[in-house]
């Protein structure tokens, strides 16, 4: 905890009489002193021991000295989010009833390789300071969830013989490569099955096929590539610059693509390519309701003729408040990627209406927001508020509305499917065996046999066992 260099927090200590002792509190805070030179002097005192006047000072009538090691940057980094309880308090770290109202940290959300160190040193300041009587709680985050990394774009590497001439020809299927001793021999990689050399060629993403688990040669889908995505590094060149990606696509389909890729603690590779994947979708919800230009795909300043102030049916109900549960539950659980697939699942629906009510619209809007909320924005401007969406109160679903009319049952004759019929909801046991016996395929596997045993799983399941 202790460092002899000029950087860190100071120790509010002080030596008198060869003893440490804790400064008082009216004597805080320490702050570095100016100093000719910080580089490494060789003592073991470290740069501070150069401010002599800083150093010395009178404790109690006595001559004392200044602690001149000084503690590791975490010691101020890693009780930050304290502070942003009470960032402008001059007279303690934070106000307790503020600290009592505002902790623990309900969230923290961090990559791995960080989190695992700010965490191990957050917690043990947090240890102290609980123990010190500062702070009301003994730990400082409740839930803690790690963010996986994204990789950059998928590598394809192809192997070919090399002849003795030193040119390559034919294709090597990677399952058949095998990396050399490269301190035997000149040579990186041989045919498993003859030894033959081969050379490792690097295949654009255009010219290989997804086969299964992994990727193929187009051109010979025989031929399997070896794939892999590595760290994004400027030693590597697999650098994704988002500027650029905003310049492309704007930082709505940025921000959704990086949600979209998959669960977020899960390690994902880059794909350029599959931002307009999301890029589409977020277009097509533009087009949905607004006026765009049949020719350009421009939106024109107004809503589309397909946006009424007409009251929502039944349909369109259930598929918003569906939409609503969905992207709630996913939201709340930080499973982003199937939340916007969601709204991805209303887009699509809501596409082919004859009309879009305004109050479903809007309902989507407000979904849409926290997701990409540039477009959202300007989407619930042209639906006519005033004030900014973040305002407004999230949605939340009707369950009664979720309910269905009708429900499809399988029917099964001595436990194979034989047909399905849709009955009422709420259709008793003796309504649903009438339907499932007059499906006409369940009536041939039936014809001229016993029924011994009739099973009903109520909404899902019939079940005739005959002989």
């Amino acid at each position: 905890f202790s460092r002899q260099r000029y950087w860190g927090e100071p120790f509010p200590v002080v030596h008198v009489g060869g003893k440490p002792q804790p400064l008082p509190e009216d004597a805080l805070p320490v702050t570095l002193p100016e100093v000719p030179d910080y580089r490494p002097t060789g003592s073991p005192d470290g740069p501070l021991a150069q401010a002599t006047d800083w150093r010395a000072l009178t404790v109690d009538g006595q001559d004392a000295l200044r602690e001149t090691n000084t503690m590791p940057q975490w010691a101020g980094s890693c009780w930050y989010y304290l502070r942003f309880i009470d960032p402008h308090n001059g007279e303690q770290i934070v106000d307790p009833q503020k600290e009592a109202y505002w902790m623990p940290v309900d969230l923290y959300v961090g990559g791995a390789e960080h989190a695992v160190l700010h965490l191990l040193y957050a917690r043990f300041w947090h240890n102290v300071l609980f123990d010190a009587g500062v702070v009301s709680t003994p730990e400082p985050f409740v839930r803690l969830v790690h963010q996986g990394m994204i990789l950059g774009e998928i590598e394809h590497t192809a192997y070919r013989r090399l002849g003795d001439g030193g040119e390559v020809y034919g294709w090597v299927s990677a399952e058949h490569a095998a990396s050399v001793d490269e301190s035997d021999t000149d040579v990186q990689f041989q045919d498993v099955r003859d030894g033959a050399s081969l050379v490792a060629v690097s295949v654009p993403d255009a010219e290989v096929t997804k086969s299964g688990d992994g990727f193929v040669l187009t051109a010979d889908e025989s031929v399997r590539v070896q794939s892999r995505a590595h760290k994004m590094s400027k030693s590597r060149g697999n650098v994704v610059n988002p500027d650029d990606i905003v310049d492309e696509y704007g930082a709505d389909s940025l921000r959704l693509y990086e949600m979209f890729m998959g669960p977020l603690e899960a390690t994902k590779p880059w794909s350029t390519r599959s931002v307009e994947g999301v890029h589409r979708f977020l277009s097509r919800a533009w087009r949905l309701l607004t006026d765009a230009d049949p020719e350009t795909g421009e939106a024109a300043p107004g809503l589309a003729d397909r946006v009424t102030d007409g009251e929502p049916t039944k349909d369109h109900l259930r598929t918003l408040h569906a939409t609503i549960q969905k992207v709630t539950e996913d939201t709340e659980a930080m499973r982003f990627n199937t939340a916007i697939s969601a709204m991805m699942e209303f887009v699509n629906a809501a596409t082919k209406w004859e009309s879009v009510p305004k109050s479903v619209a809007r309902d989507f809007v407000l979904l849409l927001a926290p997701f990409a909320p540039h477009l959202a924005e300007e989407l619930w401007s042209r639906l006519g508020h005033p004030d900014s969406l973040a305002y407004a109160p999230w949605p939340e679903h009707d369950p009664e509305l979720l309910e269905e009319d009708e429900v499809e049952i399988a029917v099964q004759v001595n436990g194979k499917l034989r047909g399905t019929v849709t009955v009422a909801a709420d259709a008793d046991k003796e309504t649903v065996l009438e339907a499932a016996r007059a499906e006409p395929n369940v009536q041939r596997h039936t014809e001229g046999k016993t029924t011994r045993k009739e099973i009903v799983i109520p909404g899902r399941l019939v079940n005739l066992v005959v002989s």
